[in-house]
């Protein structure tokens, strides 16, 4: 336990990871501040020192991890060219899946107040589902720029198939991870193909 006064190093994230497993291991009925702050090996006043209630700690919580799978993202233009399309567009699509998994992103939908904060700070700008799509479309458009896809692919089209299926699996989904990344991978394989031959290559 931490004694008073002595300052935790990188506390967001270690209340953060505390909450996850907590989620993982118990749902969300389980969450509220002494078991989060429990599970994290701290004092049980520590998340209210540095949350305005539990309803803030979640919204945080599901912003901070939306925020990670979007910088991620935003690192595939610069692998345009290396590696396959296909492996580039699945390390997003996972990274989304284990950063922002169905327990975390479902986590809002339990409690009104939370889900409100979260979509007041996406209209205000934070990194969502928007700014993950927009950059899976900027770095299809760089692999179709480098001949790697065909040049008449719809890769906005692409990228709103891939993030709306993640979206689906991360609202609907269970416990059950391997089958959503052999969904997620499924998926991959046809959005790849589908842009290697372009909307008019039929044969």
């Amino acid at each position: 336990m931490s004694p008073r006064g002595v300052t935790i190093p990188d506390v967001r994230e270690r209340l953060f990871a505390a909450a996850e497993r907590v989620l993982e291991r118990e749902g969300p009925g389980a969450l509220t501040s002494r078991a989060i702050t429990g599970e994290a090996g701290c004092a049980k006043g520590l998340l209210h020192a540095h949350f305005d209630g539990l309803d803030e700690f979640v919204a945080e919580l599901v912003l901070d991890r939306f925020a990670r799978v979007a910088r991620h993202a935003e690192e595939l233009r610069g692998r345009a060219g290396q590696g396959t399309v296909a492996e580039n567009l699945l390390g997003t699509a996972l990274a989304l899946l284990s950063s922002a998994g169905p327990t975390v992103a479902g986590l809002a939908l339990t409690r009104p107040a939370a889900s409100l904060r979260i979509r007041e700070a996406l209209e205000g700008g934070a990194p969502g589902f928007d700014t993950v799509q927009d950059a899976i479309t900027d770095y299809l458009d760089a692999e179709r720029h480098g001949g790697r896809i065909a040049q008449g692919a719809d890769t906005a089209a692409a990228a709103l198939a891939l993030v709306g299926t993640l979206h689906h699996l991360l609202m609907t989904g269970g416990h059950d991870r391997q089958n959503e990344r052999e969904r997620a991978g499924h998926l991959v394989a046809l959005l790849e193909a589908g842009l290697r031959r372009g909307p008019y290559d039929i044969g």
